[in-house]
C-alpha cells in the first residue's frame, strides 16, 4: 500500500494549536498498460482501468449494481505469481503491484470470440432498431469484433415485440442475456418481476405469466439495456440518436431533484434519460418523472391568455390579459385593502419564479402567501439541523416519519433501500400502514394517526432501540404520512426525537418539486400555512386569489375547503401550464411555460440547487412565471427593478444570502451535474402545537389518506402512457376488521364522516393497521377528500354496509 499524504496535523495561525487535517489517503499501486496508477482499495479492475483512461469493453457490468461476470467481454490479462492469465475484470479486485494489460493479442482474440458468439443469433436489424446509433453491441462489434462471422445457421426467432407493461416492449431475439434488467429489478428496485426463463440455448428474459412488469422504475431497464431488447413505448420509432438535441436538466416532478438529460427532435421533447448524479439519483428515474414529458402536448394545455367574459373564457392578447389581471388586483386593493390579495402555489416553478412573485406580493403589501396546499409541513421544519440524501443513506439509523417513499419520492426510496440492503443503515419506520420500505426496515412500528409523538417516545425508550440510536449518526426522514391528519402531529414527533436524540438531523420530504426553493425565495407568509388563507378566502376575506401552478380543487386534501375558497374569492387569476379544475373557473388564465420550456434553477428536498434547462420552445404564447409577474407589476406601476434574468439573480444574491449565491453559481455553470448545496435561508423555529387526538369510538376507524405515484394529477392524466396506470378509489381495510364488519373484499361500503359520506369498494389489506382504513388520494371514483377537515386534528369515519 502507498500513502499519498504524510502530514497528520498542521500548525494553526498562532503557532500553538495544531489544526487537524484529513487522514492519509490509502491507495493501491497497479500498472495498467505500462503506466503506473493509484487505484482505490477494493476497486474492481474494470473501474481502475476506466480511471486510468484504458477502456475495457463490457455489457453486463454496471457501476451501480453488483458484478456478475455474465458476458465475458471485459476480459483483461493480469500478471500474477504464476505468470499472465486472463481474468474477468468486473469481478477481479485490484491488488498491490498488480500488472494489468487490456489489449494483448490473447485478450483481443477472446473479445472477438465473445462478440462472434453474441452475434450468432442476434437479428442484426440495426436499421429499424431503436438502439441503433447508441448501441454498445453495435459499437463494440466495430471496435472489438472479428469483422466477419463463421456462423451461417438460421438465427433464433421469437414473436416481437411483447408488451411486458404499459411502458416497456420486449424483443427477445435481440437480448444478449447480460442480466442488467433482471439485476436492476431485483437488486435495485426490489421488484423482481422480470427474470430468466428456460435453460441452455433456450434461455430468455421474460415476465411471469399474467403478471406484467409493473415496476415504478421500469424505464431504467430500458436505459441500461445494452441492446434494443427493451424499448420504451413512448419513444419507440420516434427518433434516431443523430436526430436528437439534448440538454442536461433537473426533474421537478417531485422534490428529489433527479438529474436528467432532456432530448428533443423537431422542437419536441421525445425522451428523458437519467444522469448519474452521485449525491442525488445515481442515474435512476421513476417512470412518472421519465415519461410525464408527454403532458406538454396535451389537448388541455393552456396555449394563449384567456379572460372571462359573458360567454366564458375567451382567448385574448397578452397585453389585454396582463391589463385585465392588473385591473383585478387593483380593484381588490381599492375595495378591501392590500391584505385581501392572496398568492397560493409556486412550488412547480423555478427559484427565480418564486422570488419575483414573492417580491410582487411584498410590493402589493400582502402577507397571504404560501407555496404549499395543505399537504406539506410548516416551513419551520427547515429550522431543524438539516441532513442531505447522502447523509441519510449513510446514517447508522434512519427514522422514517413520512409518507410511503416508494409512492411519493421513488428515487429517495431507492437510495434508502440500498442503504438497508447493503446493511449500512437500520431503518425504524413509524407508519399506520405497510409501505415500500417495510420489507427492508429493521423495526416497523404501527402508529395510530394522532399518536406519533407518544409512540415515538415509547419506542425510542426501548433498550435495544436506544442502543441502536447511540451507535452512530441518526437522520429523521420527516414528511406527511397522512393527509387526513394535522401536520403538527409530525412536527411534534420530530421534536420528540430531537429531545431524545439531540444529534439527529432532519431530511424534510415535502413532495412538490420546488417547495423548499419557493419557501427560501420568500413564498411563505406569517399566516401559518395555506389553511388560514383558504379559510379566509372561503369566508369572503380574499378579494383576489392568484394561483401559481396550483390547483386547489384537485390538490388540497380538504375538498370542501378548496371549493369554498375558490367560490369565496371574488376574483381569481391563474398562472398555469394546463386548464385544470381550478384554472377553468378563473377570471384570467395566463399560460405558463412548462418544465422543459424554461430556464432557471430548482431546489430539492435537501436544499441542493440545480439547473433547469430550456430544451424546446414554449407551447403557444406561454411565458415563464417570473416574466408574467414583472409584466403585471409594470401594469400596476410597480418597478421591480429587473428586466432580465441576470437582474433577477443579482437581486437574489443580494437579498437571499447563501441561497441566492447558490442560485447564481448554478446559473453560471458551477455544479453542472451535482448542483450546489445551498445554505438554508433563516427560518424561525416554532414549537409544534400540542394536539390531542380525540378518543376513538370502538365502532369508528381512523382515516389515513396518502398519495400514490399515479393519480389524477394533471401531469399524469395528460400523459397518454401514464394515464391508464392510475388506480381507482377504494377503501383498504385489514381483513380481520372486514370480518368484524361482515364485509367481503370487493363489496361497496358507505364511509361516513363528520360532514358527509362517500361510497367506496373495499380491499382487504393486512398492511393497514387494525382500527385504521386507508384510501389513496385523488383517484378516479368517489372523492375521499370530502371527508377530510384540514383544520381537524385527525379524521374518524364509520364504515357501514349498504
Amino acid at each position: 500500500m502507498s500513502d499519498t499524504t504524510t502530514e497528520e496535523t498542521a500548525t494553526g495561525d498562532d503557532g500553538d494549536e495544531p489544526t487537524p487535517v484529513a487522514p492519509p489517503r490509502v491507495t493501491v499501486p497497479v500498472t495498467i498498460d505500462g503506466r503506473a496508477h493509484e487505484a482505490e482499495p477494493g476497486q474492481w479492475v474494470i473501474d481502475a482501468c476506466q480511471d486510468a483512461g484504458a477502456y475495457v469493453p463490457h455489457f453486463c457490468y454496471h457501476p451501480r449494481m453488483s458484478p456478475v461476470g455474465m458476458c465475458r467481454q471485459c476480459l483483461v490479462e493480469v500478471e500474477g505469481p504464476r505468470g499472465p492469465m486472463m481474468v474477468v475484470s468486473c469481478m477481479t479486485p485490484v491488488s498491490d503491484g498488480q500488472v494489468i494489460r487490456t489489449a494483448t493479442d490473447g485478450v483481443k482474440r477472446a473479445q472477438e470470440g465473445v462478440l462472434e458468439l453474441l452475434l450468432a443469433n442476434h437479428p442484426l436489424d440495426c436499421p429499424v432498431c431503436d438502439k441503433g446509433g447508441e448501441c454498445p453491441l453495435q459499437d463494440q462489434a466495430f471496435s472489438h469484433g472479428p469483422g466477419e462471422s463463421r456462423f451461417v445457421e438460421e438465427k433464433r426467432h421469437y414473436d416481437k415485440p411483447i408488451p411486458i407493461s404499459e411502458l416497456v416492449l420486449l424483443d427477445r431475439e435481440r437480448c444478449i442475456l447480460c442480466d442488467r434488467c433482471t439485476r436492476f429489478a431485483d437488486e435495485v428496485a426490489g421488484d423482481p418481476l422480470i427474470s430468466f426463463t428456460q435453460r441452455g440455448n433456450a434461455t430468455q428474459v421474460m415476465t411471469f405469466p399474467d403478471e406484467p412488469f409493473a415496476s415504478y422504475f421500469s424505464g431504467n431497464t430500458v436505459q441500461i439495456c445494452p441492446v434494443g431488447a427493451l424499448t420504451a413505448t413512448p419513444y419507440r420509432f420516434k427518433a434516431r440518436p443523430w436526430d436528437l438535441e439534448e440538454t442536461e436538466s433537473t426533474c421537478t416532478t417531485c422534490s428529489v431533484g433527479c438529474r436528467t438529460v432532456v432530448q428533443s427532435s423537431r422542437d419536441e421533447v421525445v425522451r428523458v434519460q437519467g444522469v448519474d448524479s452521485d449525491p442525488v439519483n445515481w442515474g435512476w428515474l421513476c417512470d412518472r418523472g421519465r415519461f410525464s414529458f408527454e403532458s406538454a402536448g396535451s389537448d388541455v394545455r393552456a396555449l394563449a391568455p384567456l379572460v372571462r367574459g359573458a360567454d366564458g373564457l375567451s382567448p385574448v392578447s397578452w397585453s389585454q390579459a396582463s391589463a385585465a389581471a392588473a385591473r383585478l388586483i387593483r380593484d381588490a386593493i381599492d375595495e378591501s385593502g392590500p391584505g385581501s390579495v392572496a398568492v397560493l402555489g409556486g412550488a412547480r416553478g423555478t427559484n427565480e419564479d418564486a422570488f419575483v412573485w414573492s417580491r410582487l406580493a411584498a410590493a402589493l403589501g400582502t402577507d397571504l402567501v404560501d407555496a404549499q396546499l395543505g399537504d406539506g409541513l410548516p416551513a419551520s421544519i427547515f429550522a431543524e439541523p438539516q441532513a442531505t440524501i447522502d447523509q441519510a443513506a449513510a446514517a447508522r439509523t434512519i427514522i422514517v416519519l413520512g409518507p410511503d417513499l416508494k409512492e411519493e419520492l421513488p428515487v429517495l426510496y431507492l437510495r434508502l433501500r440500498d442503504a438497508a440492503e447493503k446493511r449500512r443503515s437500520r431503518i425504524i419506520e413509524f407508519s399506520p400502514r405497510a409501505t415500500g420500505l417495510s420489507g427492508v426496515t429493521w423495526t416497523q412500528v404501527p402508529t395510530m394517526p394522532g399518536t406519533q409523538a407518544e409512540t415515538v417516545r415509547d419506542t425510542l425508550a426501548r433498550h435495544e432501540i436506544a442502543e441502536q440510536l447511540a451507535s452512530g449518526d441518526v437522520v429523521i426522514v420527516a414528511g406527511r404520512s397522512n393527509l387526513a391528519e394535522a401536520a403538527e402531529h409530525t412536527m411534534a414527533a420530530v421534536t420528540a426525537i430531537r429531545e431524545l436524540v439531540p444529534q439527529a438531523r432532519v431530511l424534510p420530504v415535502l413532495r412538490r418539486g420546488n417547495v423548499r426553493g419557493a419557501v427560501q425565495a420568500g413564498m411563505v407568509g406569517s399566516q401559518n400555512g395555506p389553511a388560514p388563507v383558504l379559510e379566509r378566502a372561503g369566508a369572503g376575506g380574499v378579494s383576489c386569489l392568484i394561483l401559481l401552478g396550483a390547483d386547489p380543487i384537485a390538490d388540497v386534501p380538504d375538498a370542501d375547503l378548496a371549493r369554498r375558497a375558490l367560490a369565496g374569492a371574488r376574483r381569481v387569476i391563474a398562472i398555469d401550464t394546463h386548464l385544470t379544475a381550478s384554472s377553468s373557473i378563473a377570471d384570467v388564465v395566463l399560460p405558463a411555460a412548462g418544465p422543459h420550456e424554461r430556464s432557471g434553477t430548482t431546489t430539492n428536498l435537501e436544499g441542493r440547487v440545480s439547473p433547469v434547462a430550456q430544451r424546446v420552445t414554449p407551447r403557444g404564447t406561454a411565458r415563464a412565471d417570473w416574466m408574467i409577474a414583472v409584466e403585471i407589476a409594470e401594469r400596476l406601476g410597480i418597478d421591480l427593478e429587473m428586466s432580465t434574468i441576470e437582474d433577477l439573480r443579482a437581486q437574489m444574491a443580494a437579498q437571499l444570502g447563501a441561497f441566492g449565491n447558490a442560485v447564481v453559481e448554478v446559473a453560471n455553470g458551477r455544479g453542472a451535474t451535482d448542483g450546489v448545496l445551498g445554505a438554508t435561508a433563516p427560518v424561525e423555529r416554532t414549537d409544534a402545537a400540542v394536539l390531542h387526538a380525540p378518543g376513538r369510538n370502538a365502532y369508528d376507524f381512523r382515516l389515513v389518506v396518502s398519495r400514490t405515484l399515479y393519480d389524477r394529477a394533471v401531469g399524469t392524466v395528460t400523459s397518454p402512457h401514464l394515464e391508464p396506470l392510475a388506480r381507482s378509489a377504494a377503501l383498504h381495510v385489514h381483513s380481520r376488521d372486514l370480518e368484524r364488519l361482515g364485509v367481503r373484499d370487493g363489496d361497496s361500503v358507505n364511509v361516513v364522516g363528520a360532514r358527509t359520506s362517500v361510497v367506496l369498494p373495499v380491499v382487504a389489506d393486512d398492511g393497514v393497521m387494525r382500527g385504521c382504513v386507508w384510501s389513496p388520494f385523488n383517484q378516479t371514483g368517489a372523492d375521499i377528500r370530502l371527508l377530510i377537515d384540514l383544520t381537524a386534528s385527525v379524521t374518524d369515519v364509520r364504515v357501514e354496509t349498504l
